[in-house]
């Protein structure tokens, strides 16, 4: 009598297969990990880069970068400068300024690689979107601007008074990255400490008298409350990495 026999896996080869399932998930989260590690030490890395190069251009120079006149910059440089600013001492809350950051300390070698030098003064008063801007300052790890300047368009400004110097890390950083980072440079708080989220209020930018607001982490979740009005958000606030915003705009404070 013929018995049919019913074929199928056994648990051994089920348990091969598991295995190896496992250990290709496992793979790709590493991964994952791996970049999303490579993408935060870029971004300190920059960081770290800009505050040397700005202060080391103070100490040989004796002048504030992009603060210094085009008259007193081609000179002391010895190439052509095409962006310089008004020689008030500090860094205006203007394009013209922004701009002559990134190009003089290029050209004096302060900084290398990531963006082109100008060809010609910038002059339009416009936002940092524009491809004016974008093509003369170095970007970030997500395709963004860099912008070292001075003013109070960060959160929390309330307990920190006046216009700060401030370089903004760039938009297009998603919140996990953005915690990341601040756990590593600060204290892993969006509204306290030297890197700070930046408001969400006004798309002007680069207009004197006003805070330069650029894109910030919409999906911040406090502690105890939501943030409040802008410029008085709760020290208790924490970053909601469950959210997945992806533009976290964040300065470091000078």
């Amino acid at each position: 009598m013929n018995i049919n026999k019913q074929k199928g896996f056994t648990l051994v080869e089920i348990a091969i297969v598991l295995v190896i399932i496992g250990l290709l998930l496992g793979g790709i989260l590493k991964g994952q990990e791996l970049i999303n590690g490579a993408r935060v030490r870029n971004l300190a890395d920059q960081n770290s880069g800009v505050q040397a190069a700005y202060y080391g251009f103070i100490d040989r120079y004796r002048q504030v970068p992009g603060d210094m006149t085009t008259a007193a910059a081609i000179p002391a440089i010895g190439v052509t400068i095409f962006n310089g600013g008004n020689g008030n001492g500090g860094v205006d809350n203007t394009l013209v300024e922004a701009a002559g950051v990134w190009e003089q300390l290029a050209r004096a070698n302060f900084l290398a690689g990531g963006f082109t030098l100008p060809t010609a003064a910038i002059t339009a008063e416009t936002g940092v979107g524009t491809t004016i801007y974008n093509n003369t300052a170095p970007i970030n790890a997500y395709n963004a601007p860099l912008i070292l300047t001075r003013n109070d368009g960060y959160t929390d400004v309330a307990a920190t008074p006046g216009v700060r110097l401030n370089l903004h890390l760039g938009i297009n950083v998603p919140v996990s990255i953005a915690r990341e980072l601040d756990v590593k440079l600060d204290d892993g708080l969006p509204n306290t400490g030297v890197l700070r989220l930046t408001e969400a209020e006004s798309a002007v930018v680069f207009t004197v008298g006003k805070a330069t607001n650029f894109a910030t982490c919409s999906t911040v979740a406090g502690a105890t409350a939501s943030p409040s009005a802008a410029g008085t958000e709760a020290a208790t606030d924490i970053y909601d990495v469950f959210d997945d915003d992806q533009d976290c705009g964040q300065v470091f404070l000078y």
